[in-house]
């Protein structure tokens, strides 16, 4: 009998359903903006299904982004870039080379820690793409790496960026399923740090295969005191960001903001940033919000056209009748989910796929949390996968190296990074322990 209801409930779409999907892949297959091609996608299922009133559209639009939480995103993008003009970024990449630097392959281990040290206050992978990749890529190809595979580590290492909270995709993973982004940020704090280790590690049996880098520094106390010391006032906005969230004393969106004061106070403190740097630092930040911003607006009423029209419940009913087994149902998600990353962003996979797919999770009996740190560790994959690679297009576009050069040599740490989300995919203490 399910399976008969399944069948009707996909008969019944029709081409009114299926056709303005086929628009909207059709238009994101073709370059057009995608916030261009989900809204005209959205308008043409409302006009043609009937399933909810065409002023859904307009009124969602407003209120979906209407929303307290959502000012957190231009506040950290704004807060990375106040990081990077300031020097600030430069002061953390130092720690992490006197932290890690004596290791064996200590310059690509620093490398990855800075950018989990970025990934710490932006939120954002190709932001710490840039400026990692700016201050490190030549010094790497300097020690011995090939240019391509400095490419591939800072690209991988910058995968952090969504994945060490404060994240932006956590912020709008918690607006659309309704989730706590402060309990999503502790959730994920586990997760974030085993792909940036993921990273480290394979970097390091790179290494062993390859002998990329010749030499290394001597670890010294000395010197990792004197440069955690001239960078305390770097050191700090982590502190005031992550303290004040996990401590309760700031909310996220609080957080954001409070960290673009102290950054920006500290920048002209030291003499760094001067107030003409301001208005340049809010266009900057604007250009990337008006990117992210359009795509959440839009998305959130496609998400709402497809739950009037049951595509999450025949989205469950079919993969039931395909398996009942919990592990097969995980493992079909996440190959929904990294073909996803490969070819979309982030935000917009947020935003379309969460819903549907958070009662696949559930049925396989996962917590909401638990998939929710699966799904956004597993698009991280997409940074360093092409067609999309965004982080390969940073690291491409500073060095002009090859995309698919660096696509080659990111294919290990791809791996690596797959092993840790089948770890969080079958033990679920890992993002739920502090639930």
């Amino acid at each position: 009998m399910e399976f008969l209801a399944v069948q009707q409930a996909a008969a019944d779409l029709g081409w009114t359903f299926y056709l303005p999907l086929a628009v909207l892949v059709g238009l994101i297959v073709l370059g057009v903006p995608i916030w261009v091609a989900i809204g005209l996608g959205t308008l043409g299922m409302l006009t043609m299904t009937e399933a909810l009133p065409l002023s859904v559209f307009g009124e969602s639009l407003f209120e979906g982004i209407n929303a307290f939480a959502l000012i957190a995103v231009p506040l950290f993008i704004l807060t990375g870039d106040a990081l990077v003009r300031s020097g600030l970024s430069d002061k953390l990449l130092d720690v992490a080379e006197a932290s890690v630097g004596g290791m064996r392959t200590g310059l690509g281990s620093s490398t990855t820690l800075g950018c989990g040290f970025f990934a710490c206050i932006s939120g954002s992978d190709a932001a710490g793409a840039a400026a990692v990749g700016r201050m490190t890529i030549h010094r790497l190809v300097e020690r011995g790496y090939p240019l391509p595979a400095a490419c591939a580590l800072v690209a991988s290492g910058a995968c952090t960026g969504i994945l060490i909270p404060p994240s932006i995709a956590y912020i709008v993973m918690g607006l659309v399923l309704g989730m706590s982004a402060s309990t999503l940020f502790l959730a994920a704090a586990i997760p974030g740090v085993l792909v940036m280790l993921s990273v480290m590690v394979t970097n390091v049996m790179l290494n062993r295969m390859n002998g990329f880098e010749g030499d290394r520094a001597p670890f010294s106390w000395r010197r990792w005191v004197a440069t955690v010391w001239d960078a305390r006032w770097a050191l700090f906005v982590p502190v005031v960001i992550l303290g004040g969230i996990y401590s309760g004393l700031f909310t996220p969106t609080e957080a954001a903001s409070v960290a673009v004061v102290v950054v920006v106070i500290i920048g002209l403190y030291q003499g760094r940033l001067c107030l003409g740097d301001i208005p340049r630092m809010l266009e900057s930040s604007a250009r990337v919000c008006g990117v992210i911003v359009p795509i959440i607006a839009v998305s959130l009423p496609l998400a709402q056209t497809l739950a009037s029209l049951d595509i999450p419940q025949t989205l469950v009913g079919g993969i039931g009748e395909l398996t009942d087994s919990p592990m097969v149902m995980i493992l079909l998600m996440i190959g929904i989910l990294i073909l996803a990353g490969c070819v979309m962003e982030t935000t917009p996979n947020i935003v379309i796929l969460a819903p549907l797919l958070l009662p696949v999770a559930q049925q396989a009996g996962m917590n909401d949390f638990h998939f929710a740190i699966l799904m956004v560790t597993t698009l991280g994959l997409g940074f360093i996968t092409p067609p999309l690679g965004l982080n390969l297009f940073v690291v491409s576009g500073l060095t002009r190296c090859s995309v698919l050069a660096i696509a080659r040599y990111a294919f290990p740490f791809v791996l690596g990074m797959l092993m840790v989300v089948l770890l969080i995919a079958f033990v679920p203490w890992l993002s739920t322990w502090g639930l």
